[in-house]
């Protein structure tokens, strides 16, 4: 069984170094170097985590268990090993065991909002209040070319985060367009208040961090 740390593991892209897989050869638990072991992860546009050389990318085979995302998210960074950059961009460290992850889109994936201590927050991983974001109201992006929707992350995750499709489509009920609907919305209502929208961030992160913005929607 796989193990990460000696805890037992119980659409299409806007954001992506790359969608599609080249010839790239591995085998889960390979050990490249002495007691050094390798393995190989996808997270998919609704956040949902998987091995990724999976036949069956669904919610019965995705990883459920709490403690083990919050585990292994809470590692995530950008890959800069030296191996499989290109196709495997970010990577989950835990002592000499190297998690490479690619993904429909980017890591991290907001599927919930969470009221904690009167305070909002952005749920991601599935694990709950285990992994949360400070919810920033005005930092919500919608991309006009695709609909889908974007909320900061913490840089180490490469500054952007998605907003699952199911969110996104609550949260864009409280848009406001003041530059017409063909371009992103100007505002946006929460909690009785009204917050104009921070235009700019999406780009520098996605230039900060030379992300590569696909057309396609969903």
């Amino acid at each position: 069984m796989l193990l990460i740390c000696n805890l037992r593991s119980f659409s299409r892209p806007i954001i992506s170094k790359h969608f599609q897989m080249r010839n790239v050869h591995y085998i889960q638990g390979q050990e490249p170097e002495p007691k050094i072991r390798e393995y190989f992860y996808f997270i998919d546009h609704q956040g949902m985590l998987f091995l990724d050389d999976s036949k069956m990318k669904n919610f019965t085979s995705c990883f459920k268990e709490k403690k083990f995302l919050q585990f292994f998210f809470k590692r995530i960074r950008i890959n800069h090993t030296g191996r499989y950059e290109e196709d495997f961009p970010f990577i989950s460290l835990c002592g000499r065991e190297r998690n490479f992850i690619r993904c429909d889109d980017v890591p991290i994936v907001y599927t919930h909002v969470l009221n904690i201590d009167n305070s909002d927050f952005l749920s991601y991983g599935y694990a709950g209040d285990l992994l949360v974001s400070k919810f920033m109201p005005d930092k919500i992006y919608m991309l006009p070319s695709t609909g889908r929707v974007y909320h900061p992350t913490d840089e180490k995750y490469g500054g952007v985060g998605l907003v699952k499709s199911k969110l996104a489509i609550e949260f864009s009920k409280n848009f406001e367009f003041h530059n017409s609907e063909t371009n992103a919305p100007t505002h946006f209502k929460w909690q009785n208040n009204t917050y104009e929208l921070d235009q700019n961030w999406f780009m520098e992160q996605v230039t900060k961090h030379k992300l590569t913005i696909r057309s396609e929607s969903d």
